[in-house]
């Protein structure tokens, strides 16, 4: 199941974010989405966590908490829109 997270710190690595997630069950990939330009974090990311059941483990415990000084938005991710 994939996570959105967002308003990360724009010097949040994926090493950061997958620490944070592996407390709630296995993280099969971790995607900082980051500038063209500058390569710095965009403020969001995506997590896919391995089951169903650690994605809503991992929304419950860090939804609303702290990384890096700001509060984390944590839920699941929308499909991308069809253009």
């Amino acid at each position: 199941m994939k996570l959105y997270v967002g308003n990360l710190s724009y010097d949040t690595s994926e090493e950061d974010l997958r620490k944070s997630f592996e407390e709630f069950g296995t993280v099969e990939s971790v995607a900082v989405i980051t500038d063209r330009d500058t390569g710095k974090c965009k403020g969001f990311a995506f997590v896919e966590m391995s089951s169903k059941e650690e994605a809503q483990a991992a929304i419950s415990g860090l939804d609303g908490t702290q990384l890096g000084e700001r509060t984390l938005k944590v839920n699941e991710a929308r499909p991308k829109p069809t253009r």
